[in-house]
């Protein structure tokens, strides 16, 4: 859960590096270091504790020239963050440097080996061993660094995505990597690497997805040389970008989070795009069309995620079972991959993940696929690795997500399984036609209706004020309000550090009431639907115990209204739909209250945004 960022090429390496790992800091963001080397062949080493601004204050004194380098913003794993843990990491000679995102998971052994070989360590890190068994069979079979690269990773149990550079040779970088993302980006005669495109999309759009288990040696002036670890060498695919600047800049707004809410109604319409036909009154996913007799004969489908990724799933199990008439289950990844589960070869596993490069998720991708399972895969980012992984699938062309705390990946994960339901019941006849074009409609509408909501901001803000002295918080909802609630105290619980849980309604009494008091704000999902009277008394039963109620309502509901101490009104849809309303009010009152409390909403703290590592 780091970022690496490298360059090779014509001009001056660390303005483009340092861009770049400010680009990459939603990756990690409690240590950042540069390496370069100079016209001298001087290899140069710069790091810090804390942000990348601490590392521009530290490095800026210094001979930052140079045509070459790597960097890295780092997420801690092996050793707290402090200025020796922090990356990159210098062989025992010094005559090499590495970044690496991932974990070596034999670095005890490996590093045991070494010491026996009179190697000494610096750091509490399992990469500086990897650098230092890297130099060791470099220097055990004179051999070049490519070559050591592959001999040394032979060795190696874990992930990595790795760049090295060596003093003398100022023409190389050596790139490798397993279980972590890793991009190539190709300029004019000169080259960039980095963990995602985010970095890239400036220099060019022309880039190269690294497979797991790929060594490249990158070379100035030279063509790229793509190896497995077996040795066997590859062709490599160029791809182009489609993400744009502006979707990496705040363009006005004080953080990204802000922004990313704010950008649903044009994201939900991009995700919809080419697909909901409301003229046609049809929808159109190619991954179902391509795939459609293994989606109508399907006797299962278990969806796998992690964090936000698993609430959009459970909503995503609700209504696949209430229009496809198929059994659903929901898994944790992490969960999954190691509980033995059984899994048929008629089995669908739908995969999310907002980057593609969730480790537990991929990993259970994996397991699914050597059983004999069909993957469709739902993910946000073009090129990564479970949508390489998988079968078949859907993008949600929503653009970089770039604040911690996801917010339209969600929205749009639930527009999509939306859509795929609807897709298997019209195929399969069990959902009727009046209510497969209603739901059309009222798809189309969406857009409009979180326009709507997001016109509430202020009022949110000034309310959230009332609520920065919460220690706890509860939500609750029901039916396809469940898992909002879930979502809606993951948001709070992420960016603002304060306790928060989500229930079933109905499981309050059955445990959860016994926290209900006058300090206890209690966020209800009160929308009109099957089970809105049974909402309404659970509503009462916290009413009478002095809770604080939030709640979130259908426009013109004053029942509920009149039993709260703050309503927040969405737009009437239906009730499948409704969470992609009901989240918006949710994911604005954790951002004003961990703003109110002076948090840092972006980069919260012992969060990364893709978690590549277990």
């Amino acid at each position: 859960m780091c970022g690496i960022v490298g360059y090779i090429g014509n001009k001056q390496a660390y303005p483009i590096l340092i861009k770049g790992l400010q680009r990459l800091e939603y990756r990690g963001y409690d240590s950042a270091g540069i390496a370069l080397i100079n016209d001298n062949d001087n290899l140069n080493l710069y790091k810090s504790k804390g942000k990348v601004a601490d590392l521009i204050h530290f490095a800026e004194k210094n001979d930052v020239s140079g045509t070459i380098g790597i960097a890295h913003t780092r997420w801690a794993t092996h050793g707290e963050p402090n200025q020796v843990n922090a990356h990159p990491h210098y062989s025992q000679s010094e005559e090499l440097v590495i970044i690496h995102n991932g974990i070596i998971e034999n670095y005890a052994v490996l590093k045991k080996g070494l010491q026996q070989h009179g190697y000494t360590f610096q750091s509490e890190t399992d990469t500086e061993v990897l650098i230092q068994l890297i130099e060791f069979v470099k220097k055990s079979n004179n051999i070049s660094l490519s070559e050591a690269v592959q001999l040394a990773l032979n060795e190696v149990v874990g992930a990595y995505a790795i760049a090295i550079i060596e003093k003398g040779n100022p023409n190389c970088i050596v790139a490798a990597r397993k279980g972590s993302p890793l991009v190539i980006g190709i300029g004019e005669n000169e080259y960039f690497l980095a963990s995602d495109a985010t970095p890239i999309i400036e220099h060019t759009n022309k880039v190269i997805y690294i497979d797991d288990e790929d060594i490249v040696t990158i070379e100035r002036n030279k063509n790229l040389i793509i190896k497995t670890i077996a040795n066997v060498e590859k062709t490599p695919e160029i791809k182009e970008l489609e993400m744009t600047i502006s979707q990496l800049e705040k363009n006005g707004y004080p953080h990204f989070m802000l922004k990313e809410i704010f950008e649903q109604p044009q994201t939900l319409a991009n995700s919809m795009k080419g697909r909901v036909n409301v003229d046609a009154n049809n929808i159109t996913l190619a991954g179902f069309i391509d795939n459609k007799e293994r989606f109508l004969n399907a006797k299962r489908i278990i969806i796998t995620a992690c964090g936000t990724s698993w609430h959009s799933a459970n909503i995503g199990m609700y209504v696949i079972e209430e229009f496809a008439r198929i059994p659903v289950e929901v898994e944790y990844s992490s969960e999954f991959r190691y509980r033995n589960p059984v899994i048929y070869k008629d089995d669908i596993v739908i995969a999310i993940s907002q980057s593609g490069e969730t480790a537990d998720t991929l990993a259970a991708v994996e397991l699914a696929k050597k059983e004999g399972a069909f993957i469709f895969g739902i993910c946000n980012v073009i090129g990564s690795s479970i949508p390489r992984n998988s079968d078949s699938g859907c993008y949600t062309h929503v653009g970089p997500e770039i604040g911690v705390a996801s917010t339209k990946a969600f929205t749009a994960q639930v527009t999509v399984l939306t859509m795929l339901a609807l897709m298997i019941g019209k195929e399969k006849g069990t959902i009727s036609d009046e209510r497969y074009l209603n739901i059309i409609g009222e798809l189309h509408q969406i857009p409009d209706k979180i326009s709507s909501i997001l016109k509430k901001n202020n009022d949110i803000s000034e309310f959230a004020k009332t609520f920065t002295y919460a220690q706890n918080f509860i939500y609750l909802g029901r039916g396809y309000n469940f898992p909002v609630a879930l979502e809606g105290a993951l948001k709070l619980k992420e960016i603002s550090y304060i306790h928060a849980e989500g229930y079933p309604a109905a499981e309050m009494k059955h445990g959860p009431i016994a926290l209900i008091s006058q300090e206890m704000p209690v966020v209800v999902i009160a929308t009109h639907s099957s089970t809105y009277d049974k909402v309404i008394s659970n509503i009462q039963e916290i009413k009478a115990r002095k809770g604080k109620i939030i709640s979130i309502i259908t426009e013109g509901d004053d029942t509920v209204r009149n039993l709260s101490h703050f309503a927040i009104e969405v737009p009437h849809t239906e009730e499948c739909l409704a969470p992609l309303l009901a989240v918006i009010p949710l994911q604005l009152l954790a951002y004003h209250i961990a703003v109110e409390k002076g948090c840092n909403v972006d980069q919260p703290r012992n969060l990364a945004k893709s978690v590549t590592v277990e």
